[in-house]
Order: C-alpha cells, then sequence, then structure tokens
C-alpha cells in the first residue's frame, strides 16, 4: 500500500484503496473494521449500497447520507412531461428481435417499407460552422476526439443563426446539458448581446462542468438538476418572473429525452402563455382556449394567438433504441399509418442497426471517440446494444449488413417524422437535416423547429 493511504486491498479493482485513514490507524473510516478488536458491525447503507456504515450509527448516517431524499425543486411537478397515461396501451415485453421467425421479420420490413413510402428518405445536408468557434477549431491543442466534438457545436451553431435564434433577450434551455459545452458556445457566441439566461437541465451530478467559468453580468446560468420528465419550465423562478421565450437546444439528446423535452417546451410551458395558474395539463392542444383558470380570463383570450413563448428548438437526435411508447410524441401518426407500441417496440430496437450493422465500422467509431459528456456517449450506447440485437450473427442468413443498415435508417427516420408531425401540428415549422459528415458522428440528424412566421415572439430587451 502507498505510505499514508489506506491499507485495504480492493479485491474488485485489483488495488489497494486510496483513502487516507486517521491518524494511527491503517484503514480508512469504510475499511475500518478489518481491524476492529470489538464487535462493530458494518452494514450496506440501505439508501446507497455502495457504501457502508456502522450498524449502530445508522440512523445518524441516514440524516447525512448524500444519497438520501432531498427536497423537491418548485419547478418539479409528477410526470408532467411523461406522455401517456393508459397502462391498457403500454404493450407487454416483447421477445428479442433474434427470436422472431422469418416470416414475423418480413412482415415487420413491409410495414415499415409501407408506412415510409411517401416520406423524405434523405434530409437535407446542412452543414454549418460559426466564427465563435474557429479560434478552437484551428487550435492544434484539440485532439481528434475534442475536434469532433467542436465541429459538431459550430454546425448546431451556424444552424441555431440561420434560423435567427442566437439574439438578445432569450433563455437557451439545454436540455441533457452534461458538463454544458454547448450552452458556454452560444454564450461565446453571444458575448456581446444582452439579456441572455442560460438553463441547463441535467439529472445527473456532473464534474468538470464549465458553466461555472461564466462570470460576467450579461448572461446568466443555472443547473437544474431534475429529470426532464418532470420538469416544468413554468416554474422555474427566472422563467416565471421575466417570462422570456425559450430557445430548446441539446446536443446527442438520447432516445425518449428528445420526446420528454418536446413536450416539455411545446406542451407544458406553452399553457404559461394560456394565463394558467394551475398545474399545466400535457395533453391539452395549444390552441384549446375552452378552460381558463384566471381571473383575467377576457385579456388572455385575446392575446393567445401572438403567444408562443418557444422561439425555437433545435436537438441534435441520438439513440433512437431507447425511446419508448409511453413517451413518444408521434403515436398519433404511428396510428395513421396502421402502427402501434409493438411495431414502435420492434422500429426502436432495429433502429440500432443504422449504427450497428457494421460492427467493424461501429467498433473503431466508439474506440476513436470518446465521450466529452456523460450524456453524449453516442457511439457508446449504439455499441453496448449492438452486443444483444445487432451482432453480425444475429440474423445471419436472413439480412445482410447493407440491409439491416438501410432499414435501420428507415427506423430511425420513421420515428422522427413522428416528431415532425407533432410539432408541425402545434403550430412549428420542423425539418430535419444532416449537420455534420457521418465520420464525425455516427447519429449526424438534427431536429430544428421554428414557430410558423405570424407566430414568432418577439425577443424581450
Amino acid at each position: 500500500p502507498v505510505p499514508g493511504r489506506c491499507a485495504y486491498f480492493v479485491e474488485r479493482k485489483k488495488r489497494f484503496c486510496k483513502m487516507i485513514p486517521a491518524p494511527g490507524k491503517r484503514f480508512c473510516g469504510e475499511h475500518g473494521q478489518q481491524e476492529e478488536e470489538n464487535d462493530r458491525k458494518r452494514i450496506p447503507c440501505p439508501l446507497d449500497p455502495k457504501h457502508t456504515v456502522y450498524e449502530d450509527q445508522l440512523q445518524k448516517h441516514l440524516k447525512k447520507c448524500n444519497s438520501r431524499e432531498k427536497p423537491k425543486p418548485v419547478y418539479f411537478v409528477q410526470d408532467i412531461n411523461a406522455g401517456l397515461k393508459d397502462v391498457a396501451e403500454i404493450p407487454e415485453k416483447q421477445v428479442p428481435i433474434s427470436s422472431l421467425s422469418k416470416e414475423e421479420l418480413e412482415n415487420l420490413i413491409i410495414k415499415l417499407k409501407k408506412a415510409s413510402n411517401g416520406l423524405e428518405l434523405h434530409p437535407k445536408e446542412q452543414i454549418l460552422s460559426h466564427q465563435a468557434l474557429q479560434e478552437a477549431l484551428n487550435d492544434p491543442k484539440n485532439g481528434e476526439s475534442a475536434f469532433k466534438h467542436l465541429k459538431q457545436q459550430a454546425s448546431i451553431l451556424g444552424n441555431m443563426e440561420k434560423l435567427h435564434l442566437l439574439g438578445p433577450g432569450r433563455c437557451f434551455v439545454e436540455f441533457g446539458a452534461g458538463r454544458g459545452k454547448l450552452s458556454h458556445w452560444v454564450d461565446v457566441a453571444l458575448q456581446n448581446v444582452e439579456n441572455v439566461q442560460f438553463l441547463l437541465v441535467e439529472r445527473a451530478t456532473t464534474r468538470f462542468k464549465v458553466d461555472g467559468k461564466h462570470k460576467r453580468g450579461d448572461s446568466i446560468f443555472e443547473r437544474l438538476q431534475v429529470d426532464i420528465q418532470h420538469l416544468c419550465l413554468n416554474k422555474v423562478p427566472i422563467l416565471e418572473k421575466k417570462k422570456l421565450s425559450v430557445v430548446g437546444i441539446g446536443k446527442h439528446l438520447c432516445g425518449a429525452a428528445t420526446d420528454l423535452a418536446l413536450r416539455c417546451l411545446v406542451e407544458s410551458y406553452t399553457t404559461f402563455c394560456d394565463g394558467e395558474n394551475e398545474e399545466p395539463a400535457p395533453k391539452r392542444s395549444r390552441n384549446d382556449k375552452t378552460e381558463v383558470a384566471s381571473n383575467d380570463s377576457a385579456d388572455n383570450e385575446s392575446n393567445k394567438d401572438d403567444c408562443k413563448p418557444v422561439a425555437g428548438i433545435v436537438i441534435a437526435l441520438c439513440c433512437h433504441h431507447k425511446c419508448d411508447w409511453k413517451h413518444y410524441v408521434g403515436r398519433e401518426f404511428f396510428k395513421s399509418v396502421g402502427l402501434g407500441p409493438v411495431e414502435f417496440h420492434y422500429f426502436q430496437r432495429m433502429s440500432s442497426w443504422a449504427t450497428c450493422g457494421m460492427r467493424e465500422t461501429t467498433t473503431k467509431a466508439s474506440t476513436s471517440e470518446e465521450s466529452e459528456d456523460q450524456t453524449n456517449d453516442t457511439e457508446e450506447h449504439e455499441q453496448t446494444f449492438s452486443k444483444t440485437e445487432s451482432g453480425s450473427d444475429t440474423l445471419h442468413g436472413i439480412l445482410t449488413v447493407e440491409e439491416r443498415k438501410e432499414i435501420g435508417c428507415l427506423c430511425k427516420l420513421l420515428i422522427d417524422h413522428g416528431r415532425i408531425e407533432y410539432l408541425q401540428q402545434r403550430g412549428y415549422k420542423a425539418a430535419l437535416q444532416y449537420y455534420t459528415e457521418s465520420a464525425v458522428s455516427l447519429e449526424n440528424v438534427l431536429l430544428t423547429a421554428v414557430p410558423c412566421p405570424s407566430l414568432i415572439p418577439e425577443p424581450t430587451t
């Protein structure tokens, strides 16, 4: 053991514990039972079994344990963005794709191609850049992995600028923020712009955050540690006070998190404009004027048509195999083309073939492109999934590698088109585009949406 460190050998990690013991002790508090001569017993913490505690000090520990349940923030509203409430519509557990017969698989593919008939199969390529990142892109100190992330962030900002979303009086909400790099670059791009707010939504505790480094008074960074499923933007104090128009952004927002974010923006935050003082109802249409719970209902009615508090949405999509029928915003579209939860289950599983159909290529991508943020590890997510559903031998003799890749792309397109229709039905001009090369990221589709021209909100100055 290293002098001054715990002398306990951690078998699982094949090394000695790195904790510093108390003066005169050989072991840290966690492993001190090894030298205890009395009968004190350590037990796993009931809140988090990854650490232990003395049994006779359990009650004292539970009051200060970092894993204890903390008070819910004011913007926490249980399942406000969850979507489907009818459990009868949620499919029972389905058999793996590898267990389907050849006929069953062929029928699924026929349904997929029929539903995709008439859709734009190849989104337009819109690979842009932004001046804010030029210095970083030209910095030779950045390695290949950092360079790939910078190219993606530059293109996202370029697309935001093209949609006129980079301006004053906006609140930029980054979903799945991780370290907050995307918000960082938006802030750099707006360094001479006043009245800019940033809300970074991330359910996990994140190390090496960059938002804490922003000290200038023109922009304000605030972190919301909450699952998007329970986030009510109406109740976030800064939005409740200033009533800012919001721009929702995200870089590689995994699976169902995209649907939760869309519903959070398009449904729950939009009701803020309707004068709702009660808890927003997620399923209520933005054009529904039948329920107004405000004393100023007449004034609210006259302002509704001109009020659309979400100025735009720009999200790089990712991990369609992690989508969930319960949360999916495009259920009505699926039903309109004769599909339901069962087909959705298989299509979202098959969507991974688009990035894992070619095992050798994906393996190289996943090992060469390390994750920048803990929520942005796209290729790693896909590679893990490939071992269960998309291995080269899983469907041997039924589909070739290229056929699987083509079908996977079609599944992703169908799922994304449901999202586009969802936004269009709610008054947004929505589109998909390739925002970077596949060599930079296999997940290279960007979803953008802005209100129809007559409904674009005026920025707050």
